[in-house]
Protein backbone atom coordinates (compact mmCIF):
# COMPACT_ATOMS: atom_id res chain seq x y z
CA UNK A 1 0.00 0.00 0.00
CA UNK A 2 1.24 3.63 -0.26
CA UNK A 3 2.01 5.79 2.43
CA UNK A 4 3.39 9.15 4.11
CA UNK A 5 6.66 7.84 6.18
CA UNK A 6 8.78 10.07 8.70
CA UNK A 7 12.55 10.15 7.65
CA UNK A 8 13.58 13.18 9.57
CA UNK A 9 13.65 16.80 10.08
CA UNK A 10 11.19 17.90 7.13
CA UNK A 11 11.46 14.97 5.39
CA UNK A 12 7.92 13.26 4.69
CA UNK A 13 7.94 10.83 1.95
CA UNK A 14 5.00 8.99 -0.46
CA UNK A 15 6.02 5.61 -0.10
CA UNK A 16 5.20 1.79 -0.77
CA UNK A 17 4.94 0.14 2.53
CA UNK A 18 3.54 -3.37 3.58
CA UNK A 19 0.04 -3.93 4.36
CA UNK A 20 -1.12 -3.98 7.56
CA UNK A 21 -2.29 -7.18 8.87
CA UNK A 22 -4.95 -8.48 11.82
CA UNK A 23 -2.49 -9.11 15.15
CA UNK A 24 -5.00 -9.45 17.64
CA UNK A 25 -8.45 -10.61 18.31
CA UNK A 26 -9.92 -6.76 18.76
CA UNK A 27 -8.25 -5.75 15.72
CA UNK A 28 -9.99 -4.07 12.91
CA UNK A 29 -8.38 -3.33 9.15
CA UNK A 30 -9.49 -0.17 8.02
CA UNK A 31 -9.45 1.20 4.22
CA UNK A 32 -8.92 4.77 4.82
CA UNK A 33 -11.34 7.31 2.83
CA UNK A 34 -9.79 10.29 4.02
CA UNK A 35 -7.73 11.64 6.18
CA UNK A 36 -5.90 15.09 7.47
CA UNK A 37 -2.76 16.86 8.08
CA UNK A 38 -2.84 17.83 12.13
CA UNK A 39 -1.11 21.04 13.42
CA UNK A 40 0.73 18.17 16.09
CA UNK A 41 2.03 16.36 12.61
CA UNK A 42 4.07 19.52 12.55
CA UNK A 43 6.04 18.96 15.36
CA UNK A 44 6.98 15.62 14.16
CA UNK A 45 7.88 17.51 10.95
CA UNK A 46 9.85 19.91 12.62
CA UNK A 47 11.98 17.68 14.44
CA UNK A 48 10.76 18.64 18.28
CA UNK A 49 8.93 15.21 18.78
CA UNK A 50 11.69 12.19 20.30
CA UNK A 51 11.02 8.93 19.31
CA UNK A 52 10.43 9.01 16.13
CA UNK A 53 12.24 7.08 13.55
CA UNK A 54 12.67 6.61 9.67
CA UNK A 55 9.54 5.05 8.09
CA UNK A 56 7.40 5.55 10.39
CA UNK A 57 3.81 6.19 8.91
CA UNK A 58 2.10 9.40 9.73
CA UNK A 59 -1.57 10.78 10.65
CA UNK A 60 -3.77 10.08 13.42
CA UNK A 61 -6.81 11.71 11.56
CA UNK A 62 -8.56 9.64 9.86
CA UNK A 63 -11.85 7.46 8.64
CA UNK A 64 -12.64 4.88 6.51
CA UNK A 65 -14.57 1.18 5.95
CA UNK A 66 -13.60 -1.72 7.76
CA UNK A 67 -12.92 -4.71 5.42
CA UNK A 68 -11.76 -6.94 7.99
CA UNK A 69 -12.27 -7.58 11.81
CA UNK A 70 -10.79 -9.85 14.42
CA UNK A 71 -12.07 -13.23 15.61
CA UNK A 72 -13.00 -11.02 18.96
CA UNK A 73 -14.51 -8.10 17.73
CA UNK A 74 -18.38 -8.50 17.78
CA UNK A 75 -18.74 -4.66 17.40
CA UNK A 76 -17.54 -3.51 13.95
CA UNK A 77 -18.16 -5.53 10.86
CA UNK A 78 -17.63 -5.56 7.28
CA UNK A 79 -18.53 -2.47 5.48
CA UNK A 80 -19.18 -0.33 8.21
CA UNK A 81 -17.77 3.59 8.11
CA UNK A 82 -15.89 4.85 11.46
CA UNK A 83 -13.97 7.76 12.28
CA UNK A 84 -11.06 6.80 14.33
CA UNK A 85 -10.58 8.25 17.37
CA UNK A 86 -5.95 9.30 17.57
CA UNK A 87 -5.99 7.86 20.76
CA UNK A 88 -6.04 4.20 21.55
CA UNK A 89 -7.92 2.68 24.10
CA UNK A 90 -8.72 -0.46 25.79
CA UNK A 91 -12.11 0.30 27.02
CA UNK A 92 -11.23 -2.03 30.16
CA UNK A 93 -8.50 -0.57 32.55
CA UNK A 94 -9.30 1.72 35.44
CA UNK A 95 -8.40 5.16 33.33
CA UNK A 96 -10.96 4.29 30.52
CA UNK A 97 -13.87 3.53 32.58
CA UNK A 98 -13.10 6.88 34.52
CA UNK A 99 -13.38 8.17 31.35
CA UNK A 100 -10.09 9.17 30.58
CA UNK A 101 -9.47 7.75 27.76
CA UNK A 102 -6.03 9.54 26.37
CA UNK A 103 -4.25 7.78 29.79
CA UNK A 104 -5.31 4.87 28.84
CA UNK A 105 -3.06 2.21 30.73
CA UNK A 106 -3.00 -0.74 28.36
CA UNK A 107 -2.80 0.37 25.02
CA UNK A 108 1.05 2.06 25.06
CA UNK A 109 2.88 -1.37 23.84
CA UNK A 110 6.12 0.85 25.36
CA UNK A 111 4.93 1.65 28.24
CA UNK A 112 8.30 0.91 29.84
CA UNK A 113 9.66 3.75 27.81
CA UNK A 114 6.91 6.06 28.24
CA UNK A 115 7.09 5.21 32.42
CA UNK A 116 10.59 6.34 32.21
CA UNK A 117 10.33 9.79 30.00
CA UNK A 118 6.56 10.65 31.67
CA UNK A 119 6.66 8.73 35.39
CA UNK A 120 3.79 7.20 34.04
CA UNK A 121 2.79 5.67 30.53
CA UNK A 122 -0.09 7.10 28.47
CA UNK A 123 -2.51 5.85 26.00
CA UNK A 124 -0.55 4.73 22.50
CA UNK A 125 -1.55 7.30 19.69
CA UNK A 126 -1.38 6.35 15.50
CA UNK A 127 1.28 7.50 14.27
CA UNK A 128 3.28 9.79 17.07
CA UNK A 129 6.10 8.87 18.26
CA UNK A 130 7.91 5.36 19.86
CA UNK A 131 7.26 7.15 22.80
CA UNK A 132 3.27 6.41 22.27
CA UNK A 133 3.50 2.95 21.11
CA UNK A 134 5.21 3.47 17.55
CA UNK A 135 1.65 2.50 15.95
CA UNK A 136 1.56 3.15 12.05
CA UNK A 137 -0.62 6.20 11.61
CA UNK A 138 -3.55 6.79 9.28
CA UNK A 139 -2.09 8.74 5.94
CA UNK A 140 -1.65 5.44 4.45
CA UNK A 141 -4.50 3.35 2.16
CA UNK A 142 -5.29 0.67 4.87
CA UNK A 143 -4.57 1.20 8.61
CA UNK A 144 -4.56 -1.45 11.74
CA UNK A 145 -7.24 -0.49 14.53
CA UNK A 146 -6.37 -2.23 17.63
CA UNK A 147 -9.01 -2.22 20.21
CA UNK A 148 -11.05 -1.84 17.41
CA UNK A 149 -13.91 -2.84 19.31
CA UNK A 150 -14.05 0.21 21.34
CA UNK A 151 -12.76 3.20 19.71
CA UNK A 152 -13.92 4.11 16.34
CA UNK A 153 -17.03 5.64 16.46
CA UNK A 154 -19.90 4.51 13.56
CA UNK A 155 -20.70 6.94 10.94
CA UNK A 156 -24.32 7.13 10.41
CA UNK A 157 -26.02 7.06 6.90
CA UNK A 158 -26.61 10.66 5.28
CA UNK A 159 -23.40 12.46 6.84
CA UNK A 160 -20.71 13.03 4.50
CA UNK A 161 -16.51 12.35 5.50
CA UNK A 162 -15.66 15.85 6.02
CA UNK A 163 -18.58 16.54 8.45
CA UNK A 164 -17.30 13.34 10.66
CA UNK A 165 -13.84 13.17 9.52
CA UNK A 166 -12.43 15.37 12.48
CA UNK A 167 -14.14 14.00 15.30
CA UNK A 168 -11.02 11.49 15.37
CA UNK A 169 -9.05 14.92 17.18
CA UNK A 170 -9.49 18.62 16.12
CA UNK A 171 -13.30 19.13 17.20
CA UNK A 172 -13.46 17.32 20.41
CA UNK A 173 -10.23 18.85 21.08
CA UNK A 174 -11.66 22.23 21.10
CA UNK A 175 -14.42 21.27 22.78
CA UNK A 176 -12.75 19.50 25.55
CA UNK A 177 -10.05 22.38 25.43
CA UNK A 178 -13.25 24.92 25.98
CA UNK A 179 -15.60 22.31 28.27
CA UNK A 180 -12.36 22.40 30.79
CA UNK A 181 -12.91 26.42 30.64
CA UNK A 182 -16.35 25.78 32.87
CA UNK A 183 -17.69 28.40 30.82
CA UNK A 184 -20.34 30.90 32.38
CA UNK A 185 -22.77 33.31 30.86
CA UNK A 186 -20.90 36.20 32.04
CA UNK A 187 -17.09 35.07 30.39
CA UNK A 188 -14.57 36.21 28.42
CA UNK A 189 -13.03 33.22 26.65
CA UNK A 190 -9.36 34.00 25.22
CA UNK A 191 -7.71 31.81 22.56
CA UNK A 192 -4.46 31.96 21.60
CA UNK A 193 -4.21 30.38 17.88
CA UNK A 194 -6.90 30.31 15.04
CA UNK A 195 -5.74 27.46 13.83
CA UNK A 196 -8.28 24.59 13.21
CA UNK A 197 -8.06 23.54 16.74
CA UNK A 198 -8.59 27.05 17.66
CA UNK A 199 -11.08 27.65 15.23
CA UNK A 200 -13.45 24.08 16.54
CA UNK A 201 -12.53 25.81 20.21
CA UNK A 202 -13.90 28.86 19.24
CA UNK A 203 -17.13 27.21 18.10
CA UNK A 204 -17.35 25.20 20.95
CA UNK A 205 -17.06 28.26 23.57
CA UNK A 206 -19.71 29.87 21.19
CA UNK A 207 -21.74 26.91 21.69
CA UNK A 208 -21.09 26.62 25.29
CA UNK A 209 -22.35 30.08 26.18
CA UNK A 210 -19.38 32.64 26.51
CA UNK A 211 -20.38 35.98 26.41
CA UNK A 212 -17.41 36.77 24.35
CA UNK A 213 -14.60 34.82 22.77
CA UNK A 214 -11.64 36.61 21.92
CA UNK A 215 -8.40 34.84 19.45
CA UNK A 216 -5.29 36.04 19.17
CA UNK A 217 -3.57 34.91 15.81
CA UNK A 218 -1.35 37.18 13.08
CA UNK A 219 -2.59 35.29 9.72
CA UNK A 220 -5.39 37.36 8.18
CA UNK A 221 -7.10 34.33 6.87
CA UNK A 222 -7.42 33.03 10.02
CA UNK A 223 -8.27 35.86 11.91
CA UNK A 224 -10.95 36.06 9.55
CA UNK A 225 -12.21 32.37 9.89
CA UNK A 226 -12.54 33.36 13.24
CA UNK A 227 -14.63 36.23 13.09
CA UNK A 228 -16.94 34.17 10.88
CA UNK A 229 -17.24 31.89 13.82
CA UNK A 230 -18.43 34.39 16.31
CA UNK A 231 -15.05 35.71 17.47
CA UNK A 232 -13.33 39.28 18.05
CA UNK A 233 -9.88 38.88 16.90
CA UNK A 234 -6.27 40.43 18.22
CA UNK A 235 -3.60 40.41 15.23
CA UNK A 236 -0.48 40.09 18.16
CA UNK A 237 1.90 41.52 15.47
CA UNK A 238 0.05 45.38 15.49
CA UNK A 239 -1.76 45.15 18.54
CA UNK A 240 -0.57 44.63 22.28
CA UNK A 241 -2.14 41.39 23.28
CA UNK A 242 -2.14 41.80 26.59
CA UNK A 243 -3.50 46.10 26.79
CA UNK A 244 -6.33 45.00 24.00
CA UNK A 245 -7.65 41.92 26.23
CA UNK A 246 -7.61 44.25 29.21
CA UNK A 247 -9.28 46.76 27.00
CA UNK A 248 -11.96 44.14 26.25
CA UNK A 249 -12.41 43.46 29.87
CA UNK A 250 -12.29 46.68 31.51
CA UNK A 251 -9.16 46.26 32.95
CA UNK A 252 -10.17 42.59 34.70
CA UNK A 253 -8.54 40.36 32.02
CA UNK A 254 -10.06 37.29 30.40
CA UNK A 255 -11.60 34.36 33.34
CA UNK A 256 -10.39 31.51 30.86
CA UNK A 257 -8.07 30.90 28.24
CA UNK A 258 -7.34 28.46 26.18
CA UNK A 259 -3.70 27.85 24.85
CA UNK A 260 -4.50 26.26 21.44
CA UNK A 261 -0.78 27.23 20.28
CA UNK A 262 1.52 24.33 22.28
CA UNK A 263 5.17 24.20 21.61
CA UNK A 264 5.93 26.16 18.60
CA UNK A 265 5.04 29.61 19.40
CA UNK A 266 5.63 31.64 16.73
CA UNK A 267 6.46 35.34 18.24
CA UNK A 268 9.16 37.09 16.78
CA UNK A 269 9.58 40.45 19.02
CA UNK A 270 9.73 39.30 22.05
CA UNK A 271 12.27 38.80 24.48
CA UNK A 272 11.02 35.59 25.81
CA UNK A 273 10.87 34.34 22.16
CA UNK A 274 14.26 35.02 21.45
CA UNK A 275 15.78 33.16 24.69
CA UNK A 276 13.43 30.68 23.71
CA UNK A 277 14.77 30.60 20.24
CA UNK A 278 18.51 30.64 21.68
CA UNK A 279 18.03 27.99 23.90
CA UNK A 280 16.50 25.66 21.48
CA UNK A 281 19.62 26.31 19.33
CA UNK A 282 21.67 25.14 22.21
CA UNK A 283 19.01 22.11 22.51
CA UNK A 284 18.45 23.15 26.41
CA UNK A 285 14.86 24.06 26.15
CA UNK A 286 12.67 22.13 23.47
CA UNK A 287 9.33 24.27 23.51
CA UNK A 288 8.88 27.80 22.98
CA UNK A 289 5.93 29.00 25.83
CA UNK A 290 5.48 32.48 24.77
CA UNK A 291 1.63 31.79 24.79
CA UNK A 292 1.72 30.19 28.07
CA UNK A 293 3.55 32.74 29.67
CA UNK A 294 1.19 35.11 28.63
CA UNK A 295 -1.51 33.94 29.35
CA UNK A 296 -0.46 33.28 32.95
CA UNK A 297 -0.18 37.07 33.12
CA UNK A 298 -3.25 38.40 31.19
CA UNK A 299 -5.89 35.86 33.21
CA UNK A 300 -8.10 37.33 35.33
CA UNK A 301 -7.41 36.25 39.23
CA UNK A 302 -9.02 32.71 39.89
CA UNK A 303 -9.28 32.06 36.21
CA UNK A 304 -8.52 29.09 34.59
CA UNK A 305 -6.47 28.13 31.33
CA UNK A 306 -6.97 25.35 29.22
CA UNK A 307 -4.19 23.68 27.61
CA UNK A 308 -5.03 21.89 24.51
CA UNK A 309 -1.62 22.88 22.61
CA UNK A 310 1.23 19.84 22.68
CA UNK A 311 4.19 20.64 24.69
CA UNK A 312 6.87 17.60 23.87
CA UNK A 313 9.47 18.10 27.38
CA UNK A 314 11.10 21.00 28.96
CA UNK A 315 10.08 24.85 28.92
CA UNK A 316 11.58 27.62 30.85
CA UNK A 317 11.06 30.66 32.55
CA UNK A 318 7.31 30.04 33.90
CA UNK A 319 5.59 32.55 36.03
CA UNK A 320 4.79 30.32 38.26
CA UNK A 321 4.49 32.62 41.19
CA UNK A 322 2.14 34.97 39.55
CA UNK A 323 0.23 31.25 38.76
CA UNK A 324 0.35 30.56 42.14
CA UNK A 325 -0.72 33.90 43.70
CA UNK A 326 -3.37 34.92 40.92
CA UNK A 327 -5.27 30.84 42.38
CA UNK A 328 -5.37 29.96 38.65
CA UNK A 329 -6.18 26.33 37.32
CA UNK A 330 -4.63 25.18 35.25
CA UNK A 331 -5.88 22.09 33.49
CA UNK A 332 -4.41 20.10 30.62
CA UNK A 333 -3.83 16.92 28.40
CA UNK A 334 -4.52 14.91 25.28
CA UNK A 335 -8.16 14.48 24.55
CA UNK A 336 -10.35 12.07 25.75
CA UNK A 337 -11.97 11.68 22.11
CA UNK A 338 -14.78 9.01 23.00
CA UNK A 339 -15.92 10.79 26.01
CA UNK A 340 -17.25 13.54 23.72
CA UNK A 341 -18.08 11.89 20.44
CA UNK A 342 -22.16 11.06 21.30
CA UNK A 343 -22.73 14.33 22.05
CA UNK A 344 -20.69 16.07 19.41
CA UNK A 345 -21.91 13.75 16.49
CA UNK A 346 -25.72 14.37 17.49
CA UNK A 347 -24.61 18.06 17.26
CA UNK A 348 -23.48 17.43 14.03
CA UNK A 349 -26.54 15.40 13.10
CA UNK A 350 -28.97 18.35 14.49
CA UNK A 351 -27.10 21.45 12.09
CA UNK A 352 -25.43 22.82 15.28
CA UNK A 353 -22.36 22.82 13.61
CA UNK A 354 -20.67 21.66 10.54
CA UNK A 355 -16.85 20.81 11.41
CA UNK A 356 -15.80 20.81 7.64
CA UNK A 357 -15.98 24.66 7.24
CA UNK A 358 -12.15 24.16 8.61
CA UNK A 359 -11.34 23.00 5.65
CA UNK A 360 -9.24 25.09 2.87
CA UNK A 361 -7.19 22.65 0.94
CA UNK A 362 -8.59 18.82 -0.62
CA UNK A 363 -5.70 16.70 -2.19
CA UNK A 364 -4.63 13.15 -2.78
CA UNK A 365 -2.38 11.12 -0.48
CA UNK A 366 0.30 11.24 -3.27
CA UNK A 367 0.45 15.66 -2.94
CA UNK A 368 0.94 14.62 1.18
CA UNK A 369 4.74 15.44 0.97
CA UNK A 370 4.44 19.12 -0.75
CA UNK A 371 1.11 19.59 1.43
CA UNK A 372 2.88 19.44 4.55
CA UNK A 373 5.70 22.32 3.71
CA UNK A 374 2.36 24.31 2.57
CA UNK A 375 0.64 23.69 5.69
CA UNK A 376 3.86 24.32 7.97
CA UNK A 377 4.82 27.84 5.80
CA UNK A 378 0.94 28.89 5.95
CA UNK A 379 1.22 29.50 2.44
CA UNK A 380 -2.08 29.80 0.42
CA UNK A 381 -4.14 30.73 3.16
CA UNK A 382 -3.77 27.03 4.01
CA UNK A 383 -5.47 26.36 7.57
CA UNK A 384 -6.92 22.42 7.10
CA UNK A 385 -5.51 19.34 4.53
CA UNK A 386 -7.62 16.81 3.99
CA UNK A 387 -6.11 13.88 1.75
CA UNK A 388 -7.70 11.36 0.29
CA UNK A 389 -6.25 8.02 -1.49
Amino acid sequence: MRALCWHGKNDIRHETVPDPKIEHGRDAIIKMSCCAICGSDLHLFDGFMPGMKPGDIMGHEFMGEVVEVGRDNQRLKVGDRVVVPFTITCGECDQCRRGNFSVCERSNRNKDLADKVFGHTTAGLYGYTHLTGGYPGGQAEYVRVPFADTGPVKVPDGLTDEQVLFLGDIFPTGWQAAVQCDIQPTDTVAIWGAGPVGQMAIRSAVLLGARQVVVIDRLPDRLSMAKAGGALTINFEEESVVDRLNELTQGKGPEKCIDAVGMEAHVTRSIDSMYDRAKQAVMAESDRPHVLREMIYVCRPAGTLSVPGVYGGLVDKIPFGALMNKGLTLRTGQTHVNRWTDDLLRRIEEGQIDPSFVITHRTSLEQGPQMYKTFRAKDDGCIKVVMRP
